[in-house]
């Protein structure tokens, strides 16, 4: 058994230690929730050797919006077995933030593992709609404006400041389509040059297709464990040593669009730069975001940037971050990386950012 990585404040240990997740499609038609959620959770869990009696608290992240009705969260429990009962919870957000308050139980030190899921299918209703339901309910939603809209006029402030053009954007989505062709869970993957890309009509100007993140219907898995217990489930678990997540202002014309502040603390109080980083798992739907976020962490040119394809390859809402960090564990285990960050943004224009810093040993 190998030791543990050093920790910020006193940490208990904490390692990701299984992961999985659901074909990445644009619609799945033939499944519910639950029914997509199953052969996921059944495969986290064969991953590891465990049932659900041997987790000790279970936190879930998706939204009622997306279905339609009260309480999804309740009936996807479903694919877990509700008896004998366990300790659940519920995050309306992206299962990365379910993750850390499964991480935040497990430094009390009651229990040892625990089971993170989320779900969400972009397919059943009008995402334009409901992603507007979350913008500033007396300015701005009234005016139903649609996310690549605003994330048009973000690329363009992002232009305006000379820090980048619309060729860096086919760039980054060249290169996450062109890593996605080595992932068996992309939904969008080719082999284009920037110079084929930026040909492209425009979608929202300056954000032509490329640029933008598929519409995707997914679900993610993740089993934590503490100390010794890591070790007894995992060879070489992916350990948490950081982890912190901030929000900014509702009100997108009182923040700097360009910059995401909210990002940088984050990485900060999560120990970024505490040491070098082989390999950085990015949440950024839209291209030019990629570019906001390298710079908001302070990626060196050598760091690997979402070798899976990232949120431009597939974007399951409620799991794509989830995702990042599943994805980003998969290269601790691997021996590909010692010490990686995984990183997860919701809201409007890069509102809230969560990032984790993993490691192994």
């Amino acid at each position: 058994m190998s030791g543990f990585p050093a920790l910020t404040s006193g940490h208990r240990p904490v390692g990701v230690v299984s992961f999985a997740q659901h074909d990445n499609v644009r619609r799945d038609g033939e499944h519910n929730d639950v029914e997509m959620l199953l052969p996921v959770i059944a495969e986290v869990f064969g991953n590891v050797g465990i049932t659900k009696d041997d987790v000790g608290f279970i936190c879930s992240g998706s939204t009622d919006y997306l279905v339609g009705g009260p309480f999804s969260f309740v009936g996807a429990l479903d694919a877990v077995g509700v008896w004998p009962p366990r300790a659940e919870s519920h995050v309306e957000m992206d299962g990365a933030w379910a993750l850390y308050e499964a991480w935040v139980l497990l430094q009390e030190g009651e229990i040892d593992s625990a089971l993170v899921y989320s779900f969400g299918r972009s397919s059943p209703g009008n995402l334009s709609e409901i992603l507007a339901l979350q913008l500033d309910p007396y300015y701005m939603a009234p005016l139903w404006p649609d996310p690549c809209s605003l994330a048009a006029l973000q690329a363009q402030a992002l232009i305006d400041t000379g820090r980048a053009s619309e060729a860096d954007f086919a760039a980054v989505a060249a290169r996450a389509r062109r890593s996605a062709l080595g992932n068996p869970k992309a939904q969008l993957a080719y082999d284009r040059s920037p110079e084929e890309l930026l040909r492209e009509d425009y979608e929202v100007a300056p954000l032509r297709r490329h640029a933008l993140p598929p519409l995707t219907d997914g679900c993610a898995a993740i089993v934590l464990a503490a100390g010794d217990r890591a070790y007894e489930l995992c060879e070489r678990p992916a350990f948490i040593t950081g982890i912190d997540h901030r929000v900014e202002t509702h009100a997108l014309g009182a923040r700097d669009l360009t910059r995401s502040a909210s990002t940088t603390l984050a990485g900060q109080k999560a120990g970024v730069g505490k040491a070098g980083v082989d390999v950085a798992e990015l949440h950024a739907p839209f291209a030019h975001q990629e570019l906001i976020l390298v710079d908001a962490l302070g990626l060196a040119d050598d760091v690997e940037v979402s070798p899976s394809g990232g949120a431009l390859a597939a974007n399951p809402i409620m799991s794509a971050g989830l995702i990042r960090i599943g994805e980003a564990s998969t290269r601790i285990w691997s021996g590909l990386a010692d010490r990686a960050v995984a990183h997860a943004t919701s809201g409007p224009c890069l509102q809230q950012n969560l990032v984790c810093v993993l490691e192994g040993v």
